[in-house]
């Protein structure tokens, strides 16, 4: 058995498709909420500025009340999709930092 390297076939890539498949589930979630994010945007800017050229009070509560419950709803939706990591902690700046220096040291290979 040693000689072939023979897996049984239920241990066979098991860790590889199960990380994959929990990234794929991360992504999805994490696209998901740009997507939210940018209807956000888009569908409340569309509506404060149809109230206040259709001459509505632009300091009434109606005109924010949309957005305002809205964005708590895109709140804790961050927070179901980012959980602990929505603050900017010390391994983000870290991550950020490696990741930074990389792309750079990548750009200067690709120069030379």
């Amino acid at each position: 058995m040693d000689k072939y390297d023979i897996q049984p076939y239920g241990e066979r890539n098991y860790r590889n498709e199960d990380a994959y498949l929990r990234a794929e589930k991360r992504l999805k979630a994490l696209k998901g909420f740009y997507w939210h994010a940018f209807w956000y945007v888009v569908v409340n800017i569309f509506i404060v500025v149809m109230i206040v050229v259709n001459g509505g009070n632009m300091w009434h509560f109606g005109t924010w009340s949309t957005p305002v419950f809205w964005g708590i709803g895109l709140g804790f939706h961050a927070i179901g999709v980012f959980g602990k990591r929505l603050a900017f902690n010390k391994k983000w700046e870290e991550r950020k930092i490696r990741e930074y220096m990389e792309r750079e040291q990548r750009d200067e290979r690709q120069f030379e």
